[in-house]
């Protein structure tokens, strides 16, 4: 990032689960990293019903405290011209069209997923080139890159496959932002993020919802079909270890990783019947009688065959996953 005393940082996405709790954190701290927190730019197409909770002016406003709001569409250059009218110093690049919505709309998608990541980073690149300085990109890419077929293992060297319109998407805005950063257009970091957990029970069109679900109704007293069988392995982590994450990403020394500048984040990897064992522990035996299985093929193909990963890279450079399944189930409900 650049070395002035105090950062401007723009979140796309703000209004998101993970851009509402990356904001919060911000406005709460008011630094990043070492670095104290001069002013907040909060973009989203919705971002007007999306306050974090205390963060609200008095009832009539919009406004923020500690915060510029913009609502509009990456995919509109004029948006993000105005999102950087001020000099940036680091960009969290969270908004997204997510998998589901992306194979239903494929155009807008790309129009959201692709198109508007480079007008952020022409928008960069702009700045730089004007005397600015230098941004830091932060973006969120997903471990949707290497698509339902994976080998044994996962690690650094995996090569990414994405087998939806949302990997693909995020794959080739990796490439960009690596491409960007080799020319000097930004500082890039690309995180390849898991499922985050728990997600808000708004449906978005993501095809992973059903685990926020499984860790929301049950403690709740609720009944929920979990549409992968027992031995089901998935990916996750909680959304406070996402922003630890973001946030690490941002106030780093990117100078020790690697060229292509894309990590994929340290999670934690267990079954369907590991994760009720874990809720049980946390809540209670009784909680079981609200959990049932139903496999759906699809489901499972998608969601519930990933094997161990590694992530060497991402743990040298300071990266970490929440500990434990217990402690991933308290912070997700928490959050």
């Amino acid at each position: 990032m650049s070395d002035r005393a105090a950062l401007h940082v723009v979140v796309t996405g703000a209004a998101g689960f993970v851009g509402r709790a990356l904001v919060a954190r911000l406005l709460r701290e008011r630094r990043v990293g070492a670095r104290p927190l001069g002013a907040l730019t909060a973009l989203d197409l919705a971002f007007a019903d999306a306050a974090p909770a205390g963060t609200r002016q008095a009832e009539g406003t919009r406004q923020l405290v500690g915060m510029r709001q913009l609502e509009g569409s990456i995919a509109d250059r004029a948006v993000v011209t105005r999102a950087f009218a001020e000099p940036v110093d680091l960009l969290v690049h969270l908004a997204s069209m997510p998998g589901g919505s992306a194979e239903q709309q494929p155009a807008l998608a790309r129009e959201v997923n692709l198109h508007g990541t480079l007008h952020l980073l022409d928008a960069c690149e702009r700045q730089v080139a004007q005397g600015g300085p230098m941004p830091r990109v932060v973006f969120a890419s997903t471990i949707a890159v290497y698509g339902a077929a994976m080998p044994a293992l996962v690690d650094d060297d995996t090569p990414a496959r994405p087998a939806m319109a949302y990997g693909a998407h995020k794959l080739m805005a990796e490439i960009a932002i690596a491409d960007a950063t080799r020319r000097g257009g930004c500082d890039g970091v690309s995180l390849r993020l898991p499922g985050v957990l728990a997600r808000p029970p708004v449906r978005t069109g993501q095809l992973s919802a059903f685990l926020s679900d499984l860790l929301r109704e049950p403690a709740a007293g609720r009944d929920v079909v979990c549409p992968m069988s027992p031995a089901a392995t998935t990916w996750a982590s909680s959304t406070p270890n996402i922003v630890d994450n973001l946030l690490h990403a941002a106030a780093l020394d990117t100078a020790t990783l690697p060229s292509h500048r894309v990590l994929a984040l340290p999670t934690l990897r267990f079954s369907m019947a590991e994760l009720v064992d874990a809720l049980a522990a946390v809540h209670g035996p009784q909680l079981r009688q609200h959990v049932c299985f139903a496999p759906e093929p699809r489901i499972e193909a998608l969601f519930g065959r990933f094997p161990p990963l590694r992530t060497p890279a991402a743990d040298a450079a300071g990266f970490r996953h929440d500990g434990d399944l217990p402690t991933l189930c308290r912070r997700a409900i928490e959050s």
